[in-house]
């Protein structure tokens, strides 16, 4: 058994530990992270790039169809076959050299395999081989392992082989019939791609479309998958599924109705990837999540231990996981060379962000993009709030934008304060206008302030104006 010891190690390869590391080497530690997948994590290969490509071929066709002119050139439909070549592309053909060759250049070692806590500060790898190698940090330890898709308890479920987001965001085809349990974030953007490629799409959503979202998003984003041919069935529980000797999935709800496809996508929900992490050996629970101090050092693990992204269930996002990488390994470059730490709110040590100041887009038809709180979740935290509510199509950019442009915004101000808390946009192209309202949320820029932050004439980003006239001066 070989011992090699460095000052941080990292056990997941993700785009969190990836920026975990880096953090650390450029703070002037070393670092080893430890990777038993694809360096480049599930971002890379199965989520964020590959989903994005799926969805965005069907998303040029369409603005082009909102247009007259550009319209009339439109003369065929969405080539599956090229978007899922172009798909490929994004996901590097699941190889991930270039994401090794990276870590390389940044002077960050990979050791391979599954990677186990035995003990305070100590890590063992075991290779495909069987070789096992043990890391010793001198420092700490990151858990930055993510997260993996749930499978709930539904009879016949697991026997079925249904998709998850992987398979999803991987086929090397499309299905002609989709079945998709679950109405979140995945489920909505597989239903937009699949429709837009051919499928035919059934949703069962039971606790309705984005229910997380405000529920203007929902009720368009529902709207426009039933115009695309979408079946969209709210409030539909799946009991029983099973799959034929023909291959075809037989879904069968509470209600007594029968849904048949030839491939069944569940989306309800993340599990994270701490079943084989060591954690029985520190005196944690295997497979639960890692709760974590401002600074994201896990509660119990000791003051070794963190745990950044999915893992430690703040936020599930990848921007949000690299933005606590970053405190994470700045923290731990503070701590190793006794420099101040800065933990109070809005410090370079922690993820203020993750409470209150989440951006977040969801790539349907129409786009979703959101940051901060919803209403309905500002009056949950006790704010005494004004919702401020325009219609995004009576923009004079909007109507340039495209013909018969419909969309929404959200504006949620905490009155005692008078600033933004809460911002929903829903309309063609949003996600590039969500990081203005971000910023005034994060800067906690005063309504009286944001009257002199005057938007160009004429773009979708009048939309500012229009929502600080309704509120008033």
């Amino acid at each position: 058994m070989t011992t090699i010891e460095y000052d941080v190690v990292v056990i997941g390869a993700g785009p969190v530990g990836e920026n975990v590391a880096d953090r650390v080497v450029r703070g002037g530690l070393t670092a080893a992270i430890v990777e038993r997948e694809l360096v480049g994590g599930e971002c890379s290969y199965w989520a964020c790039m590959p989903t994005k490509a799926l969805l965005r071929s069907a998303s040029a066709l369409r603005a082009a169809r909102h247009l007259p002119g550009a319209r009339e050139a439109v003369t065929g439909d969405l080539d599956a076959v090229a978007v899922l070549g172009r798909r490929d592309s994004f996901a590097s053909h699941w190889q991930d050299d270039g994401q090794v060759s990276w870590l390389e250049s940044a002077g960050i070692a990979l050791h391979r395999g599954q990677g186990r806590i035995s003990s305070a500060r100590v890590v063992e790898v075991t290779g495909v081989d069987g070789v096992t190698t043990t890391l010793t940090a001198r420092h700490a330890v990151v858990v930055a392992t993510g997260s993996s898709a749930l499978l709930p308890d539904i009879p016949g479920l697991r026997e079925s082989t249904p998709w998850s987001s992987r398979e999803a965001a991987s086929a090397s085809s499309v299905p002609r019939r989709l079945a998709i349990i679950g109405g979140g974030v995945v489920a909505a953007e597989m239903a937009t791609a699949f429709a837009a490629l051919g499928s035919a799409v059934t949703v069962l959503a039971r606790d309705g479309v984005l229910p997380s979202a405000e529920p203007f998003a929902g009720e368009l984003v529902t709207e426009s998958l039933r115009e695309a041919g979408v079946s969209v069935r709210l409030g539909a529980e799946a009991v029983a599924v099973t799959r034929d000797d023909s291959g075809t999935v037989h879904i069968e709800t509470a209600a007594g109705e029968r849904v048949e496809a030839d491939e069944v996508l569940v989306a309800v929900g993340r599990t994270p990837n701490t079943q084989d992490i060591g954690l029985d050996r520190i005196g944690l629970a295997p497979g639960a999540w890692l709760a974590v101090d401002d600074t994201l050092r896990v509660v119990g693990g000791g003051e070794w231990l963190y745990a950044a992204g999915d893992v430690n269930r703040r936020v599930l996002l990848t921007h949000q996981g690299k933005y606590q990488a970053r405190a994470v390994g700045d923290v731990i470059v503070a701590r190793a060379k006794g420099e101040k730490v800065e933990d109070g709110r809005w410090g370079r040590h922690v993820a203020t962000a993750d409470e209150r100041a989440v951006p977040q887009v969801v790539f349907t038809d129409p786009e979703i993009a959101s940051v901060g709180l919803t209403a309905a979740a500002a009056e949950a935290a006790g704010l005494r709030i004004r919702v401020v509510d325009y219609d995004l199509g009576a923009v004079a950019g909007a109507s340039l934008h495209a013909d018969g442009y419909r969309g929404h915004v959200r504006m949620v101000v905490d009155e005692d304060r008078k600033v933004i808390v809460g911002f929903a946009l829903a309309g063609p192209d949003v996600a590039e206008l969500i990081h203005a309202a971000t910023i005034a949320i994060v800067g906690e820029v005063p309504l009286d302030r944001l009257w002199h932050a005057v938007p160009a004439y004429p773009t979708v980003s009048e939309v500012w104006l229009r929502l600080l006239e309704t509120y008033g001066r």
